[in-house]
């Protein structure tokens, strides 16, 4: 009985690990933003698109919702609900101190002990598609 269960235990945790392992190198995904608000060359501080409304908004998020599925979802989890692998976008606030860390970690991506856990995804994608992103997370986050 004993055996059988260290042997369950560590077929889960293999399993666990195989699929955590599986996801390999994420390759970001390139996003269409030529639909949306055009921003510019330099980094706005605070999300451009926060305030927008109507037909707009609604190109904005579904843009946002797209490219958040291609490239943030594997790690942040379907519609922005982490597993635990990475935070729980959901939560952050959708004010100054909340863009200012999105912006940081877009910029910078996220490395431990050498080890890249998230790229510098400005290498990859546009500014409007990161804000787009950003208005998406908002648009799903949790009100507490």
């Amino acid at each position: 009985m004993k055996l059988t269960m260290k042997m369950s235990g560590l077929a889960l945790a293999l399993a666990f690990s195989a699929n955590v392992l599986a996801h390999g190198a994420v390759t970001p995904q390139a996003i269409d933003t030529s639909t949306l608000p055009q921003i510019g060359e330099e980094w706005a501080d605070t999300n451009p698109y926060r305030d927008v409304e109507g037909d707009a908004k609604t190109e904005i998020l579904r843009v946002g919702a797209s490219a958040y599925n291609q490239n943030c979802a594997r790690c942040h989890g379907l519609e922005a609900i982490s597993g635990g692998i990475a935070p729980d976008l959901r939560y952050l606030a959708a004010d100054f101190d909340g863009d200012e860390w999105y912006v940081y970690r877009v910029q910078n991506g996220a490395v431990r002990n050498g080890a890249v856990y998230m790229p510098k995804m400005t290498e990859h994608l546009s500014q409007e598609a990161l804000w787009a992103v950003r208005s998406f997370v908002e648009s799903v986050a949790v009100q507490e």
